[in-house]
């Protein structure tokens, strides 16, 4: 007899359904033989097998009806493609659209006179939507190797540490935006392809013979006149797809709407925009508080004190209990921080060890697959949430604990291959290919839950992320180092609904330190990452002469110069605040690209090292190594905001490196708030306030306070602070320049 080939399986398992509604399903065990296999063969022929592969190719192909455009909400429309997954970004959402916050933005038209097609096939559903010839594409998520998408393939996939530029991400994002002002959503949980302009139609005719004579090869994506240009969008096993259209009818506005859509953005507390210091993988509590001490006797302003790894007794995977050796008394640990004006924030991710007190509860809950010899929670469920979130609040949350940050909820296709398969099957029905590209938000989510149920503000970090991310407190960042991709990642950020941490984890030299910091301070959360170096960076960054305790000779100056730098952002705090109160109000991403405010300027579209904060500063870092650097301004007037310097509209310029600070301009007319240095936000210290007048000072400038709002404004040569019930006061008005 021939030899059986045993598929084993566990013969039952219980799921939930999309409703909430406990079903089983049968998982058979089969033995099929050889000689049965051969048998089957010869009777039915290879022409049978092909003759049912081309019957089944015949009723799984051919054109989708596709449906009218629907208003959802104003400027935004949705179009139904054949019968869309139960299971998707929208239809699983946790937080509703800002649906009263669409009355702030222009005033929506007509729908868009789109021309969508969509077919099936058995691999799944495409959809093409039209391009026009000078239409370029930005979005998809933190892409960090490229900006401009235009001409690229970019598979939406959560990955960490994406080595090319295939669209893998660790937040990606099915989401594309247009210079024509149309934004959109691919409303799917799968690793869906865009062919952003890259594939073209077959040829139907032949031609005179060709008198191309060239024998180079062309790799490079070309784009003829006569061809008709179109984006694809490949949505594989899919019988059919949502696709959301925001009309903006300008570029920025169809952000806006995308971002309200998600429900809004938010104001994170002001010690989240503080600094922050993360130690050590393995320091105790006694190094923390040591750490501590030295900020604050070196006047090193600092807000959040993160703890790495070490602080719990199990973390690969994790137990989220304290270790005892290293943090003997974490009550006594966490009062201390506290009375010095910190906050923690704990280093976890969510794949439960067995000796955690979590466990038992979260098993029924979780994956039928571990990672680390960890539970991997059914976040897509709310029982996994529930239970998670409540043990974060009971034993860590209500001890004091500000914030978490949430590891490596990723993919690890790049990084050895640590994540859970794909077709992980996890109890609310979804497999693990959907839940790669959910996992990071609804951990998220489960974090943040059990900061609101209590009433309590959390900021924190976060490694993966997706759509319809903007009302999260979460800041992505990652364990990739380039410090020019770090600031792509900026750039690109804005188009998605994401913020992005372009942390100092490590520095080559001084001079490397000194840009990365500067960098830092002009982005949603400022940090220094010592997680495997045993001493701040400003005495030593080589990693190991650093954990040797052998110092630079002139340690001191550079951390005088690091001193200051991390002193801006303290003064930076109410303009970042009045920033991100404009991203809750209106969607308005408070770190963008240029091309997002002047997508008619060409020269924009490939420039993804500068970017915007707030509306009206403009940052452009400059990198170790590098000679100069080229700027471009937009239009309009601008001012050199150190110096008050003018620059021309529309012109470039080049900035060497010899330049002492970064490279930061404001519109002219603004106002900027510039506040006193405090050693931590709320400081009285930081409540005193100098106003920085550019040009004739006519942008007023707006910020609220949790008591009240306050408006400046300048005219005839003299400042005016209208509003009450905010605690800041204007000491002094300067004109600069």
């Amino acid at each position: 007899m021939g030899k059986s080939i045993s598929r084993p399986g566990p013969p039952l398992y219980l799921w939930k359904s999309d409703d909430g509604q406990e079903g089983k399903k049968q998982v058979i065990s089969r033995k099929i033989s050889r000689r049965a296999i051969a048998k089957t063969l010869v009777a039915g022929g290879a022409g049978v097998g092909l003759s049912r592969w081309a019957t089944s190719q015949a009723t799984t192909s051919g054109p989708f009806t596709v449906g009218d455009l629907s208003p959802v909400h104003p400027g935004v429309w949705r179009v139904t493609i054949g019968v869309p997954a139960s299971f998707t970004p929208v239809s699983s959402r946790l937080i509703p659209p800002n649906a009263a916050a669409f009355a702030a933005l222009p005033k929506a038209g007509k729908a868009p006179a789109l021309s969508i097609s969509a077919s099936r096939s058995a691999r799944g559903c495409t959809v093409r939507l039209p391009l026009k010839p000078d239409e370029q594409i930005f979005g998809l998520g933190l892409q960090l190797l490229s900006f401009a998408q235009r001409g690229s393939k970019k598979t939406v996939r959560v990955n960490a540490d994406p080595k090319m530029d295939t669209g893998d991400s660790h937040a990606p994002v099915p989401f594309y935006v247009t210079t024509e002002g149309i934004g959109v959503l691919v409303d799917t949980a799968r690793y869906a392809t865009f062919y952003l302009g890259s594939a073209h139609p077959k040829p139907t005719h032949p031609i005179a013979a060709a008198n191309d004579a060239s024998v180079d090869p062309k790799y490079g994506n070309i784009e003829t006149a006569d061809h008709e240009n179109f984006v694809m969008i490949d949505v594989p096993d899919a019988a059919g797809v949502d696709i959301y259209l925001f009309d903006g009818p300008d570029m920025l506005s169809a952000v806006r709407r995308y971002n309200l859509f998600s429900g809004g953005g938010f104001v994170p507390p002001e010690w989240g925009l503080g600094f922050w210091f993360r130690m050590m993988a393995k320091d105790t509590q006694g190094d923390v508080l040591a750490l501590a001490r030295e900020l604050r006797d070196s006047k090193i302003p600092c807000d959040v004190i993160g703890l790495e790894p070490g602080w719990q007794s199990h973390s690969y995977s994790c137990s989220f209990v304290w270790d005892k050796g290293r943090f003997p008394d974490p009550n006594g640990f966490l009062a201390a921080t506290q009375d010095a004006n910190f906050h923690v924030n704990l280093w976890e991710h969510a794949y439960t060890h067995s000796s955690s007190p979590l466990f038992s509860a979260l098993e029924p809950h979780s994956g039928d697959l571990g990672v680390w010899e960890g539970l991997v929670p059914d976040f897509a469920g709310q029982p996994a949430r529930d239970a998670f979130g409540e043990f974060h609040g009971k034993t860590l949350i209500d001890a004091g604990v500000s914030g978490f940050k949430l590891d490596e909820c990723d993919n690890s296709d790049y990084t050895h291959n640590w994540s859970f398969p794909e077709c992980t099957v996890f109890p609310s029905g979804v497999d693990g290919e959907q839940m790669h590209n959910v996992f990071g938000l609804r951990y998220q989510m489960a974090i943040w839950d059990a900061f609101r149920n209590r009433g309590r503000e959390t900021y924190g970090l976060v490694r993966s992320s997706g759509a319809l991310a903007a009302p999260y407190p979460f800041v992505l960042y990652s364990d990739l180092y380039d410090h020019r991709d770090y600031i792509r990642a900026l750039a690109n950020s804005g188009f998605s609904g994401l913020l992005w941490c372009p942390e100092v984890r490590q520095a080559d030299n001084e001079e490397d330190l000194i840009r990365r910091l500067q960098s830092v301070v002009f982005s949603p959360l400022a940090q220094v990452d010592c997680w495997y170096m045993k001493n701040p960076p400003w005495k030593q960054t080589n990693r190991n002469l650093n954990n040797a305790d052998k110092f630079f000779d002139d340690w001191q100056q550079l951390e005088a110069r690091c001193r200051e730098i991390i002193g801006w952002r303290m003064q930076l705090i109410p303009y970042l605040t009045a920033a991100f109160q404009r991203y809750a109000e209106d969607g308005t991403p408070p770190f963008r690209a240029l091309v997002l405010d002047w997508p008619s300027d060409k020269r924009l579209h490939k420039v993804d090292d500068q970017y915007l904060v707030g509306d009206r500063m403009m940052v452009a870092p400059l990198f170790a190594g590098e000679k100069s650097r080229k700027i471009v301004f937009p239009e309009g007037d601008w001012h050199d905001f150190w110096t008050g310097a003018s620059i021309k509209s529309a012109t470039e310029i080049s900035v060497p490196a010899s330049t002492e600070k970064i490279p930061v301009y404001v519109k002219s007319g603004s106002l900027v708030p510039w506040a006193d240095v405090g050693q931590f936000a709320r400081a009285p210290e930081t409540r005193q306030l100098s106003v920085r007048v550019y040009g004739n000072g006519s942008i007023p400038f707006s910020v609220g306070t949790s008591v009240g709002s306050q408006t400046l404004s300048w005219k005839h040569g003299a400042g005016k602070v209208e509003g009450q019930g905010t605690d800041y006061n204007v000491h002094s008005w300067g004109v600069i320049g």
